[in-house]
């Protein structure tokens, strides 16, 4: 069944009094003007009866706002998205003296099309950062796949034993929160997590290793020293690959520089505060979601589960993630070395 439609404007009505004195059938009328038979009908009657086919006037609750007043509202909300409706209303009834319900402010802004929605987290970026990021992506945004292909990117992540640390929802029925099967369980302390140092090539996955205790450079130095030629040659990728890391400062301490210097060819010059320029990060995603179809009971278990699902990613994965650098790097231009969707 069709919605009901708005009433008939100026023009249309016009339109089917022209129509109507030339002959033509309600019927065809209506086709021609988009309406149904019956308003032709009832507009060409109300003409005979009254004289004029002005539409009536509406009854109804007159606004609370004027449209001047219903544009303050949404200049308010475009100078802070992060205004509660209520506080909106208050600032509505401030300016204007007229006292309103934060519903309505809610309601302007729905029509309006805009909606509340959980905001993204991005790491802030300072003006100094921005410009680094934004240099570095001009320098490298004419580099094709053959050059992203011999860069390994590396980094460390965290995998909790109860989950993700973020927001999870559950699908289940009213009234029945608090039924054990729809908990997520907490434990004092976080109930323990495992951190893990990685890398990875559009070859497919380095090597992973599980890192115990509190990682400092000394550690570092050692995981490098282990794992990365070991990776490069496991891999395929061409001696003289670049090695990309992020500039944590256990990767900038001395001795780790040092190391770099004599044994690895090239650096990847990696701006500050630039997750999106590393697809490693979202391998650990795509690692994070084989590992919800486990059941997970102990850090053994997850160490165990975590090295299967990093040994079952495929170069298919990882190189779409790293065929995605040109992407990125038009984005942070596009975003004048600002966040982006990556």
């Amino acid at each position: 069944m069709s919605g009901k439609k708005s009433e008939t404007t100026k023009s249309e009505r016009e339109i089917i009094v022209k129509l109507h004195a030339e002959g033509k059938s309600y019927k065809e009328i209506g086709a021609i003007v988009g309406r149904s038979k019956s308003t032709v009908c009832y507009i060409i009657k109300k003409i005979n009866m009254d004289g004029n086919s002005a539409n009536k006037v509406r009854s109804g609750r007159p606004k609370k706002l004027t449209p001047r007043e219903e544009k303050a509202v949404l200049r308010e909300v475009k100078k802070n998205p992060f205004i509660s409706a209520p506080k909106l209303a208050a600032v509505v009834t401030r300016n204007f003296n007229k006292e309103i319900h934060a519903q309505l402010c809610r309601r302007i802004l729905w029509n309006n099309n805009i909606h509340g929605r959980v905001p993204r987290k991005k790491p802030y970026i300072s003006k100094k950062n921005k410009q680094l990021r934004l240099n570095f992506a001009k320098a490298f945004i004419n580099k094709d796949t053959n050059f992203w292909n011999t860069v390994i990117f590396s980094n460390e992540s965290k995998f909790n034993l109860f989950g993700s640390d973020g927001r999870q929802k559950v699908w289940r029925k009213p009234n029945t929160e608090l039924e054990l099967k729809n908990l997520r369980s907490t434990v004092k302390h976080g109930g323990g997590s495992v951190m893990v140092w990685g890398c990875m090539s559009a070859n497919g996955p380095g090597n992973l290793v599980f890192i115990d205790g509190t990682m400092d450079k000394i550690k570092y130095l050692n995981i490098l020293k282990e794992n990365l030629i070991n990776s490069s040659e496991k891999l395929g990728v061409p001696r003289d690959f670049y090695f990309q890391q992020d500039r944590n400062p256990k990767h900038t301490a001395k001795i780790v520089q040092e190391w770099l210097i004599y044994n690895i060819l090239h650096i990847l010059p990696s701006p500050p505060q630039s997750p999106d320029l590393n697809p490693i990060e979202h391998l650990w995603e795509e690692l994070d979601r084989r590992l919800r179809t486990s059941i997970i009971t102990s850090k053994d278990t997850l160490k165990q589960n975590i090295m299967d699902a990093w040994n079952s990613i495929t170069s298919d994965v990882t190189k779409k993630l790293v065929h995605s650098m040109e992407n990125r790097l038009r984005a942070v231009i596009k975003a004048k070395g600002g966040p982006t969707k990556y």
